[in-house]
């Protein structure tokens, strides 16, 4: 992998991490994979075998196209490598195909792709301060940051036996972050903006880049006690800052503008007729939202307060994908969603404005955003709380108090994951390794603080 040369340069100890979860990631190729599996294979076959205009409309299979448009590139590029291993994959009318060529070069996308994490890996521990470094190897800061980033245990079954391309993506996150704490602002904003034009759920942190960068770039100066010095106002800054975002939003929506799609294409990215909760909620606020209704609706059938032929026939706990409306309690709306998220927000990005702390500072701002949208936002899965892990991740290495919340919540976060991967055969595999990743995490934190 390109990365691990890369890498050498930062001692033979991160290759041979970086070497070692790859071997692991080769050896759950042969494991259950969900429909994502088919979602990307399906998405493989459109953008190879249909031109751009109908990317968007193309409906033959239920797994419809619904990233961004730099995301369709990607499967774009992907295929033209997929048809050497299997041109039948490619067939947009074969759903469910599913040969070992296919499961093979799919699998192996994701860990080739992966480059780009342990590159962005490499780079974050280069932000981490190690006044605190042991003299054991195992008991530096930057060691302990790379295996709880590149071994991360909620990233390994979420990718590499369920299916999805996220260390890929996350890779350009973390990138964007230790390219703001090296000071190199255009770079993390472009790398952010590309981001955002490849999976649109990024746009859960984008109020923490947004506000950092008007405060921490466009703003040169402060007063003696921290307050913003209005007239050190950058124009030419936030002029750069604005042609960055434009210019990659041009790139990726410009096509579909120039053929009237861009309405077509939203819709796609933004379906909120899927209802509040995905088919495994997520444990957030909604979830006990929905469970309250619930039993609120069992009571008042058994108290004859209800009316059984007048409640609502889609149920939020059939386990599908759909709209539905609360029998009890009020129904949730797409718009109150974004309220409660950006009320929930709006400490975090004060204390990012008014007590700007550096990088470190929007770290945490970035960190309480994804949280934020976790707990309140609409239609939310239950692996964007690896937007809050990964991060926390950074932080948890630099004091103890970041630490025992980074456990508590990968630990509690990573268990949320476990109804994705249902079936037996994988059960002693994924206890197995959320209890190595767990045990790790807190005998390594502990030993850093001691």
């Amino acid at each position: 992998m390109a990365a691990l040369g890369i890498a050498m340069g930062g001692g033979n100890w991160f290759s041979a991490l970086a070497l070692g979860v790859t071997l692991l990631k080769c050896l759950l190729i042969p494991t259950y994979h969900s429909t994502d599996f088919e979602v990307h294979r399906n998405w493989l076959a459109i953008t190879h075998s249909l031109p751009v205009s109908q990317w968007y409309y193309e409906a033959t299979s239920e797994w419809t196209l619904d990233y961004p448009p730099f995301f369709a590139w990607f499967e774009y590029a992907l295929s033209h490598v997929a048809k050497y291993f299997d041109q039948e994959m490619l067939n947009v009318r074969n759903l469910n195909y599913s040969s070992s060529r296919t499961l093979l070069f799919q699998r192996f996308s994701v860990i080739f792709t992966d480059a780009l994490f342990v590159y962005a890996v490499h780079e974050c521990c280069k932000c981490i301060d190690g006044k605190k470094a042991g003299k054991e190897l195992t008991e530096k800061p930057k060691f302990i940051l790379s295996v709880l980033l590149l071994w991360n245990f909620g990233l390994l079954i979420v990718d590499h036996i369920h299916f999805q391309y996220n260390g890929f993506l996350f890779g350009l996150m973390l990138l964007s972050i230790a390219r703001l704490f090296q000071k190199r602002h255009m770079e993390g904003a472009f790398l952010f903006a590309v981001l955002l034009h490849f999976k649109h759920i990024y746009l859960y942190v984008a109020p923490a880049y947004g506000v950092y960068l008007l405060r921490s770039y466009c703003f040169t100066a402060n007063k003696p006690d921290g307050s913003i010095r209005w007239n050190s106002f950058s124009f030419v800054r936030v002029i750069s800052l604005g042609l960055i975002v434009f210019l990659v939003s041009a790139l990726s929506l410009g096509p579909f503008l120039a053929l009237n799609q861009l309405p077509q294409v939203l819709s796609r990215l933004f379906p909120f007729k899927r209802g509040l909760c995905h088919a495994y909620w997520a444990p957030n606020f909604w979830a006990l939202y929905n469970a309250l209704d619930k039993v609120l609706s069992i009571i008042g059938l058994e108290l004859k307060l209800l009316d059984p032929n007048k409640i609502p026939k889609a149920s939020m706990t059939s386990g599908l994908v759909q709209q539905f409306q609360h029998t009890v309690l009020p129904s949730v709306t797409p718009l109150a969603t974004l309220i409660c998220t950006l009320i929930a927000m709006l400490p975090s990005i004060f204390c990012l404005w008014f007590k700007p702390q550096g990088p470190r500072g929007f770290l945490r701002c970035l960190i309480l955003c994804a949280l934020s949208s976790f707990l309140f936002g609409w239609h939310v899965h239950e692996k964007a709380i690896l937007l809050a892990v990964l991060p926390m991740s950074l932080l948890s290495v630099g004091k103890a108090g970041d630490a025992s919340i980074f456990l508590i919540l990968t630990t509690t976060g990573h268990y949320s994951l476990f109804p994705l991967l249902f079936t037996a055969p994988e059960l002693p595999t994924k206890i197995l390794l959320m209890l190595l990743f767990t045990t790790y995490s807190i005998s390594s934190l502990k030993t850093l603080f001691r």
